[in-house]
């Protein structure tokens, strides 16, 4: 029997409406308030975006693939990554982060889909503490400060 490729996969109530929390994902100014330090754009149907973790020198171009508005994201980034945005009552949304397509030996997808799963976990984690609570936990840039690199000056 084949073995499936591994896919990550994280998800978590967020108590504030799709709308909001959708929102958070596609603007960046709100996005860099829980996960990456700045984005080139939004994101909006067809652009290509870049994504930047000043603190690790770390950069990332998206590709955005589809959008439905206050329900789903997918891009592309290096492989495929969707977010889908579920209502559930007054104002609570039930976000799903799926990532796969991962490339490499099994263990180095392996390796890859584990990696995957914590940093999209992180994201939501923040994102949660910043939409419910408008607390910045700086989770992404606290998970490996040994990697940070120096600033100029």
């Amino acid at each position: 029997m084949p073995i499936s490729p591994p896919v990550a996969r994280t998800h978590m109530l967020i108590r504030k409406p799709a709308a909001e929390v959708y929102r958070a994902f596609v603007d960046p100014l709100q996005t860099c308030r829980f996960w990456f330090t700045r984005g080139s754009g939004e994101l909006r149907q067809g652009a290509t975006v870049t994504w930047h973790w000043d603190m690790y020198g770390a950069s990332a171009t998206v590709d955005v693939i589809a959008l439905e508005p206050d329900r789903r994201i997918l891009v592309h980034w290096p492989t495929p990554v969707e977010w889908t945005f579920s209502p559930r009552g007054d104002g609570a949304t039930f976000v799903t982060i799926t990532a796969g397509g991962f490339d490499g030996s099994d263990n180095e997808r392996v390796a890859q889909a584990i990696d995957a799963m914590g940093g999209f976990t992180l994201a939501l984690a923040g994102c949660k503490a910043w939409l419910e609570h408008g607390i910045e936990l700086s989770l992404v840039a606290d998970h490996d400060p040994g990697q940070h690199v120096p600033r100029d000056g």
